[in-house]
């Protein structure tokens, strides 16, 4: 009887953990998002009248957020994998001696603050950067144009910033990648870019799916970067909730839009996980 009750007594302390900090802020955030304000109270005065239109009035007016939001984000993580495959297959196959070296580097801006690292960015993109000149001088960038305040800049910063969250699940998945079935698909005639569609993409599919939700899930509700890399023109949904809950003081719009984009991530994750999910790939 024991040995049955130990591992639930294991787990005590983690669904402790989860209903602390998880599932009560889920249920306050729920209550919050269907009161009204207390006819002639203060600012910031709710009542609860299980008021489900809050739902629908805050999608309405900030549906354009909405798009731009998932919009971004699909783009810095389809960027995000182009960088990161490459780099992942050179650390798992090429690197050597080096592989733990180029690891770390992959982490390493993880050891500096992620506002810090926005920052960097628009300084990179600013007119004392190094881009806009040399794009100036090349005649692509016109002198009255500027990288900084619009959405490529937030874009580039949502992909540098979330780089490592794809680039360390796409090396776990093809560094499991046995060689040899790479030589085996040699020695059938298969060519280089055969091999790669035919194996080795395939083979690194869960790495793929997994690096893909790690980086559209926190870049679809992101707001650090179009807040320091933005303008007004590129406000995300995450500044929009930002903005009710700390300047306009409005809760109920806050979590109902906080609850919204929850509901719409999991239901693109679940249709995104079915029609490429690990189970039929390996």
């Amino acid at each position: 009887m024991g040995k049955v009750k130990t591992p639930y007594l294991l787990l005590l302390p983690g669904f402790a953990f989860l209903f602390t900090f998880f599932i009560l802020p889920i249920a306050n955030l729920a209550q919050t998002s269907t009161q009204t304000p207390i006819a002639g109270g203060d600012t910031g005065q709710y009542e609860q009248t299980f008021r489900l239109k809050n739902y629908i009035d805050a999608f309405v007016e900030n549906k354009e957020q909405f798009g731009r939001s998932f919009l971004y984000a699909l783009i810095a993580t389809a960027l995000a994998l182009m960088i990161a495959y490459p780099l992942a297959y050179a650390i798992a196959f090429k690197a050597g001696k080096m592989k733990n070296v180029l690891l770390v580097l992959v982490v390493a801006p993880f050891f500096t603050s992620f506002l810090l690292r926005t920052i960097a960015w628009k300084q990179i993109l600013g007119e004392k950067g190094f881009i806009v000149p040399t794009l100036r001088s090349l005649g692509i960038l016109s002198e009255g144009s500027t990288l900084t305040s619009t959405a490529f800049a937030v874009v580039m910063g949502m992909t540098y910033n979330f780089l490592p969250f794809m680039t360390l699940p796409l090396y776990a998945s093809i560094d499991r990648i046995d060689p040899r079935t790479l030589e085996a698909s040699g020695d059938l005639y298969a060519n280089g870019f055969t091999t790669f569609r035919k194996v080795t993409l395939p083979l690194s599919m869960p790495g793929v799916v997994a690096g893909t939700l790690l980086t559209f899930i926190p870049a679809a509700g992101d707001y650090v970067n179009a807040a320091i890399l933005g303008s007004p023109s590129t406000k995300m949904i995450g500044n929009v909730i930002e903005s009710r809950y700390f300047k306009v003081v409005d809760y109920p719009t806050a979590a109902a839009l906080s609850f919204t984009l929850m509901a719409a991530i999991l239901i693109l994750v679940t249709i995104y996980i079915r029609k490429a999910g690990t189970e039929e790939l390996v």
